[in-house]
């Protein structure tokens, strides 16, 4: 029988070394924005009638190998094994999120969400084959040092990524505090590749920041992710944004990775009435499930915008796709990463387990989140060379200066809450 997640699952690859584990991945193992359930559903082994031909053909290229293939060193029964059932997941389609996990990377996974870890803090994930950052972790060593949502990244210390499996391509990153790693990595838009290098170290990533945009009476609210103390340290940042005087919201989803599910439903809770659906759950026979908000919602009527980007997956699309079907906020920005594979793991006996893709999550409107992602009510694109301004970085700033950091997506939803009367 299979045990559903209750839980998103992105399988970002998190380039990260965990102090314990973080978001149920070694950031820098599986880092999957969902946690596998603790009891695994052990699958029956039995073969079925209808493909005992097909498996006929798998033994006969497994006996030729095993007789004849050259570097006899290279022959590990277990690898090949993996790989096989590696490469039937992946005719399926669903790359980065359907996945095997082999004992060891399952003992990484089952980790809990900290949000404190070794790395340079970066989430990556799979797109067309190609490994690739979904976004920096805000203040981290990624982000300081250039790295940037949607960067491909080519090559690792020198050594290509073509043909490695993520979960490869991860390894080869992670390593210890104070230790450099070089990625060969290609911006989005440019044409040559370029060489960053990052020093590993130790990051602390809260759930949710805030400060008051400077001269409007707008809070800006970072959720960087959803871990477990999401709805936590965003109720006491609602909080405090009304005691300064806040009169309206800019909730900050970019370069968000997501996180639990149940996060996404409080989090979304805080401002969309009780009974309000945040998302549906549809299965293999297109079943759906509603997820409905709670009450005690702390910002049910202050007029909020909410910024996305490439790097906003996971249950980040999942708030954002809520609040813009509920007609609760204007979403602005750029199109969403696209993640929403519902999972159910299943234990092999060997310890392994497989990951697998067994419903969709959508949005309150029925809209397929995976692949599509949630595309802003107003598009605006950052400027070249342009980073999105954080809260923690507007401590200090100058009505004056904070425009001229030119966070043109900032910007826009300052401009259009003002343009209500709601933000002065």
């Amino acid at each position: 029988m299979k045990q559903a997640l209750l839980v998103i699952f992105a399988l970002f690859l998190c380039v990260i070394l965990t102090l314990s584990s973080f978001l149920g991945g070694a950031l820098l193992g599986p880092r999957l924005l969902s946690n596998v359930a603790p009891n695994l559903a052990t699958p029956s082994a039995n073969e079925p009638a209808d493909v005992q031909g097909q498996f006929k053909i798998f033994w006969e290229a497994w006996n030729l190998v095993e007789e004849h293939y050259v570097v006899r060193t290279a022959i590990n029964p277990r690898q090949m094994t993996y790989g096989a059932i590696r490469g039937m997941l992946d005719s399926l389609g669903d790359q980065g999120h359907t996945t095997l996990l082999t004992p060891e990377e399952l003992r990484v996974q089952q980790g809990t969400m900290s949000g404190q870890f070794y790395g340079i803090g970066a989430q990556v994930s799979v797109k067309n084959g190609i490994p690739v950052i979904v976004a920096p972790l805000a203040g981290s060593q990624a982000e300081k040092a250039g790295i940037r949502a949607g960067d491909l990244i080519m090559k690792v210390d020198g050594e290509n990524t073509e043909g490695q499996s993520l979960t490869t391509v991860v390894a080869k990153i992670r390593g210890p505090k104070g230790k450099p790693v070089t990625l060969t990595v290609l911006h989005e838009g440019d044409t040559s590749p370029v060489d960053i290098t990052i020093v590993r170290a130790e990051v602390t990533v809260p759930a949710a920041i805030w400060h008051m945009v400077p001269g409007e009476k707008i809070a800006h609210i970072q959720v960087v992710q959803f871990s477990a103390n999401a709805d936590a340290q965003l109720r006491s940042a609602l909080q405090e944004a009304k005691v300064a005087g806040a009169t309206a919201l800019i909730i900050d989803m970019r370069n968000d990775p997501g996180g639990l599910l149940d996060q996404a439903v409080k989090v979304s809770s805080e401002f969309l009435p009780a009974g309000k659906v945040v998302l549906l759950e549809q299965d293999s026979k297109g079943h759906r499930t509603p997820y409905k908000a709670a009450h005690g919602g702390m910002a049910l009527d202050l007029p909020a915008v909410v910024l996305v980007n490439s790097g906003t997956a996971s249950a980040a699309e999942i708030f954002s796709g809520a609040m813009q079907d509920n007609g609760r906020a204007k979403i602005v920005g750029k199109t969403t990463f696209g993640t929403g594979t519902v999972l159910s793991s299943f234990r092999l006996s060997d310890g392994s387990a497989i990951l697998l893709g067994v419903g969709l999550w959508l949005t309150p409107n029925g809209r397929v989140i995976k692949d599509h992602g949630i595309k802003p009510d107003v598009e605006v694109a950052l400027p070249a060379k342009v980073t999105p301004l954080w809260p923690k970085e507007e401590e200090g700033l100058t009505s004056k200066l904070f425009r001229e950091k030119n966070d043109t997506q900032l910007l826009k939803a300052v401009e259009m809450l003002n343009a209500e009367g709601h933000g002065q």
